[in-house]
């Protein structure tokens, strides 16, 4: 019997720029596009949608702080969008996210993507957790869509993302700041905001050279990723790296661990328009890894299964192998 699509997909989001919020937005443009409708609510008012969680007619698509819901739920995709971290977000937290993806691992009609091979690996490697498929993060149409502009001119060291130790960037900017003095009219472009900021404006001391723009809007980013030669983020443990795709769209040569998930977007371009840090972190080997990324010449990189569309098409080829009441795939080993 042919698999019928959903009547409706309910996507659990969260708050912030970026991250899961992105990926909630893109996932809800790609099922549109399918003639497919969405609807988007946070993880903490999943239970209060009781008679769509029993509805096999309506796709569940859960992101980790709304697993819980899976026992309860039919018809449910999990997500792994990442590894959580015990020295960021403690040991509390990081026994619930792995006990959440147990979870899924667990209950009948419920299915866990990771969204990376690394993070499917990770988490089979260490916690014992079985991933059913694998399914990278969507790309907001607007990186991808073609540059009418001016031809800009390119002079930033640029960060997109939260402002937290765990993306490491208090460790990249003693580099950066030697790189800018190396430079003249080279500057730094700091976007987002977090805990973390006070501590990264005093490490700069006013210093003109560095620029923090807050959280502007997606049309205001992509201006600003227009203007940067090179585009760095330090997160060893990042799951997919969502703006390390962002970037690469926008002609940026791309500064990321030699670890993670983002490794996957582009292969192809590393040690070329794509240029490792350093896991060490010795400032001395990240300032020669941002010494390469000035030097390189970008590379256009594919972004066919990255978009929106393409990426919910991938949902529902994993939805298809449960369908609205069978039990789980085999799954990714």
């Amino acid at each position: 019997m042919k698999h019928e699509y959903p009547s409706k997909v309910l996507i659990t989001g969260g708050r912030e720029i970026g991250g899961v919020g992105s990926f909630a937005e893109g996932l809800r443009v790609g099922f549109t596009e399918l003639g497919i409708p969405v609807e988007i609510i946070w993880p903490s008012r999943i239970f209060r949608r009781w008679q769509d969680l029993r509805d096999p007619q309506i796709l569940k698509i859960l992101s980790t702080t709304a697993v819980f819901a899976a026992p309860i739920a039919r018809r449910a995709i999990c997500m792994a969008h990442g590894m959580p971290r015990a020295d960021y977000q403690g040991w509390v937290r990081m026994l619930a996210i792995i006990g959440s993806y147990k979870l899924a691992n667990h209950c009948y009609g419920v299915q866990l993507v990771s969204v990376s091979y690394y993070t499917a690996a990770t988490l089979r490697a260490i916690f014992n957790v079985k991933t059913d498929a694998v399914v990278h993060n969507p790309v907001k149409s607007l990186y991808l869509e073609p540059d009418r502009g001016p031809c800009y001119q390119r002079f930033y060291v640029t960060y997109v993302g939260r402002l937290i130790a765990a993306k490491n960037l208090h460790r990249i900017l003693p580099a950066i700041r030697d790189l800018l003095d190396e430079n003249p009219g080279l500057r730094s472009c700091i976007i987002g905001d977090g805990e973390q900021r006070p501590q990264l404006e005093a490490m700069v001391d006013s210093d003109p050279r560095f620029e923090f723009k807050g959280t502007p809007d997606d049309h205001n980013v992509c201006e600003l990723l227009r203007r940067t030669r090179v585009f760095v983020s330090g997160n060893e443990v990042e799951g997919f790296g969502i703006s390390y795709l962002e970037a690469m769209t926008q002609g940026c040569i791309v500064a990321m661990p030699a670890s993670g998930g983002g490794l996957e977007i582009s292969l192809e371009n590393t040690g070329r328009s794509i240029q490792l840090f350093p896991l060490s972190w010795d400032k001395r080997e990240v300032l020669l890894t941002l010494r390469r990324a000035l030097n390189e010449t970008w590379n256009p990189i594919v972004t066919t299964s990255f978009t929106a569309r393409a990426v919910a098409e991938a949902y529902l080829a994993v939805d298809a192998r449960i369908g609205a009441q069978g039990g789980n795939s085999e799954r990714f080993d």
